[in-house]
């Protein structure tokens, strides 16, 4: 992994004060089914739970600059109007070249956001000669540009890379935050994902989710014989990396909340699913839970500390939790229904999960103990793959109703439930640790057919494909980079 860059304020500036998913398998001719559907008796099961994710209300610009309009119900959203020109360089020819690569994948974080749009370099007046000199900001107001990004990158005599910027208020003419980051060569792209941070938080208010890492299972091979293999990237989809020799079935990846740790379901060569405790540091893997039981399912508790799944006890199918350091296991459920997909509360004092338990696949939600068992969905057809969002304000959850499959969340006491986006397959949700944007995997039909990953605005009305060079599947996102 690299290594972290170090932030400091810049020094000459004043700066202001501010405060999871087997896939559904498929049947020639019918429509798919979820894995909830695919208990295979005792030694042969494909259930998993999918991911986390995080909702918000849409966010307000600080005062000095317009607001983005929109609300949560209605999905229409004003975009913010913001200039980047490209960074200045440092130096030589080397820096000028990092310097434009640099504004550039800070201007896509946050036009992908949607809460944003760059305006044309074309359309600039002024040229940028100095980011340590106040702008003529006449000049960004004629083009009808609220804020202004400016900076400059270069190479440092160590061999280090340090990157610095000012954000303005081209409305009012202040100056909304500066700071520089240093990094090396490798990490430039985590550098211009710390300063978008840094940008999303200034003009929303709300936490930035760039500087972020999806763990995903990539895909390869034809439908019927698909080699999955664990792999993480950026949120961006840069930087993938595959983890695993793809000589095993794996699914249904978590991150660990504040270690760079995954845990995942992976089937032996019996057909048997196992909990794998996987450091994608030092490559070490290790299993979890009961012996000689299979399990599935897992996710992490909010402290790290703890992991719930699904186990198959004679015949019953039930969540039970793991203390990480220990390997104690406790029973969370114990009934005849199938209980799988546990997501705990932020703060790991209830868990939802999905059950048959009455009026086939629906949500519930426990006490971490194991009392207190209680309904969520009420709905039209079947639900699944509950997580609750960072803030506690919302489960996202897939939504199978006529043939389709929804991606929506709806509030913990069960009200709200609102449905972002549908197709053929979607599911598997996971939470952007600001609680603002889910990601999901989508498959379409047909033969050739795979899944892709897509990204989704809390409103709805900002979809996006995440690009990967392969199918993919399972996305969970992890906590904001140490």
């Amino acid at each position: 992994m690299n290594p972290m860059p170090t932030c400091t304020n810049a020094n000459a500036w004043v700066l202001p004060s501010h405060p999871a998913h087997a896939h559904a398998f498929y049947i020639e001719g019918k429509e798919p089914k979820p894995r909830f559907q695919l208990m295979l008796a005792c030694r042969s099961l494909a259930v998993l739970a999918l991911l986390a994710l995080s909702v918000v209300a849409v966010l307000a610009i600080t005062p000095a600059l317009a607001q983005v309009k929109g609300t949560v119900d209605q999905g229409t959203v004003e975009p913010l109007r913001i200039a980047i020109p490209a960074f200045l360089p440092g130096g030589g020819a080397q820096d000028q070249e990092l310097a434009g690569q640099l504004s550039n994948v800070i201007a896509a974080d946050l036009e992908r956001s949607g809460l944003f749009t760059p305006l044309d370099p074309a359309s600039f007046i002024e040229r940028i000669e100095d980011p340590n000199r106040a702008p003529r900001f006449t000049d960004w107001q004629s083009i009808s540009a609220q804020a202004l990004l400016v900076g400059r990158v270069g190479r440092q005599s160590d061999g280090r890379v340090r990157a610095e910027f000012r954000l303005w208020d081209v409305v009012s003419g202040k100056q909304l935050a500066g700071q520089q980051f240093t990094g090396n060569v490798d990490t430039w792209r985590r550098l211009a994902h710390l300063i978008a941070d840094q940008v999303y938080e200034r003009l929303t208010a709300a936490e930035g989710y760039f500087d972020t890492r999806i763990v995903y299972v990539d895909e390869t091979g034809p439908k019927d014989k698909r080699i999955k293999r664990l792999s993480v990237m950026d949120q961006d989809g840069f930087n993938a990396r595959i983890l695993s020799q793809g000589n095993e079935l794996l699914l249904t990846p978590r991150f660990h909340p504040t270690t760079q740790s995954v845990v995942y379901t992976a089937y032996d060569k019996g057909g048997n699913p196992h909990v794998i405790l996987h450091n994608l540091g030092s490559g070490q893997r290790r299993p979890v839970g009961p012996e000689n039981v299979a399990t599935f399912a897992p996710r992490f508790s909010p402290d790290g500390a703890r992991i719930a799944m699904s186990g198959i006890t004679s015949g019953n199918t039930d969540l039970i939790e793991v203390d990480v350091a220990s390997g104690q296991i406790r029973q969370i459920t114990s009934s005849q229904a199938i209980e799988t997909g546990p997501s705990y509360a932020p703060d790991g004092n209830q868990i939802a999960f999905e059950s048959d338990a009455e009026n086939g696949q629906q949500l519930y939600i426990i006490n971490a103990d194991g009392s207190g068992q209680r309904r969520l969905s009420f709905g039209e057809g079947r639900y699944s793959t509950p997580v609750w969002s960072p803030k506690g304000d919302y489960i996202a959850f897939t939504k199978m109703v006529e043939g389709r499959f929804l991606i929506g969340v709806m509030k913990p006491d069960g009200s709200g439930e609102r449905i972002l986006t549908g197709g053929f397959h979607n599911e598997g949700p996971t939470w952007a640790p600001n609680g603002r944007v889910l990601m999901f995997f989508r498959e379409g039909q047909g033969d050739n057919a795979g899944p892709r990953l897509f990204s989704v605005d809390i409103t709805g009305y900002n979809e996006r494909q995440v690009p990967t060079q392969n199918f993919a599947s399972d996305p969970a996102w992890s906590p904001k980079m140490k």
